[in-house]
């Protein structure tokens, strides 16, 4: 797979995951309201989310779903009604005392929430059949490997973009820290932002060509 297709793909993939999306947006408000071990547990779990649209779009999965209006917007409402809520958590949860250590279980259900949001999210799916079919080598053996392969290197790069942001977002939010009316602020619109990803990904369209 070392040929053209494949230094085509990591360029593409490398562009893609240096652009902003909802997956950086979103681990970067965990970060700004929660701290850094939160916003790597919402990364790690967001790669985990990813890895699983990876498989289901090799198996077939993802194109029934993206195929199917009623799958398709089933997923779309679940994942948009559970962003929502974290959003909603957030924001009622900006008014605690505010620390650099996070509570071991809080980790643990941010790295829990950054799979279901990235899981749940059909937008991710329609991306991954769209994208890394163009660079196949149809000469190549197993598509289903080569799927999987080239997947999994998205997955990685969007990862280590979130990473950056994460200590980015970790930066400015140690500057505030010691600012807690400000901080308390930061932390609601962080809350608010990521209900307002949900109400995006509800708007969201199932792709013509599903």
């Amino acid at each position: 797979m070392i040929n053209t297709n494949f230094w085509l793909f990591l360029a593409a993939a490398c562009l893609i995951a240096a652009v902003p999306g909802p997956g950086i947006f979103y681990v970067a408000a965990r970060t700004l309201s929660e701290g850094r071990a939160s916003g790597f547990a919402s990364t790690a779990g967001t790669a985990l989310g990813g890895l699983v649209h990876v498989i289901a779009g090799s198996l077939g999965i993802s194109a029934i779903i993206l195929a199917s209006a009623e799958l398709f917007a089933a997923v779309k409402f679940v994942g948009a009604l559970y962003l929502v809520w974290l959003g909603i958590r957030t924001f009622r949860n900006a008014g605690r005392a505010l620390s650099f250590d996070s509570e071991p279980i809080g980790d643990k259900q941010a790295f829990r929430d950054g799979v279901l949001v990235e899981a749940l999210n059909p937008k991710t799916a329609a991306f991954f059949l769209a994208f890394i079919p163009q660079f196949l080598d149809p000469a190549g053996p197993n598509p289903t490997l080569q799927f999987i392969m080239l997947g999994a290197i998205s997955v990685t790069l969007n990862t280590l973009a979130d990473i950056v942001v994460v200590l980015m977002a970790f930066a400015t939010r140690t500057q505030l820290i010691g600012r807690p009316q400000l901080m308390r602020r930061l932390t609601q619109g962080s809350g608010v932002f990521i209900a307002g990803l949900g109400l995006s990904l509800a708007l969201a369209r199932r792709p013509v060509n599903g």
